[in-house]
């Protein structure tokens, strides 16, 4: 797998229907075990910064801005396929993870179950959540 090829960012825009906010959201997957990740959203100005790098680029919602993910912690996404649903309203990212996904600390954003009728994390922290601070602020 090579990744996605940045000349075909015009196509996938155009073909990508972004809502009133000018984003899509982006599940995220690690490539090989299927493993949900994280959630994350894009703006076109993302998708072609993907594109053009071949690693993951999202747009924060509340702080209004592109963020390169992995730009504080260091924990990269290499993007290996993008897939664009049958809506045209949502993407599948297909990643080589770094290190840890989720600002917890985590591989995982995905860690919470419910058991016994309460919330209970089904993972710990891999990593030390402070390190992810930084980078939580962009979600």
């Amino acid at each position: 797998m090579d990744g996605p090829a940045p000349e075909a960012g015009a196509a996938l825009a155009n073909a990508i229907k972004f809502n009133e906010a000018g984003l899509v959201a982006v599940v995220v997957q690690q490539v090989g075990s299927g493993q949900v990740l994280m959630l994350g959203w894009m703006n076109r100005a993302a998708v072609a910064r993907t594109l053009a790098t071949g690693e993951a680029h999202y747009f924060s919602r509340t702080r209004g801005f592109q963020w390169h993910k992995g730009e504080t912690s260091g924990y990269t996404q290499r993007v290996i396929e993008i897939r664009l649903d049958c809506d045209g309203d949502a993407l599948l990212l297909l990643v080589q993870q770094k290190g840890v996904a989720c600002h917890t600390g985590r591989l995982s954003c995905w860690y919470y179950t419910v058991r016994d009728g309460k919330l209970a994390a089904m993972t710990e922290p891999e990593e030390d959540p402070t390190i992810m601070a930084a980078e939580s602020a962009h979600n």
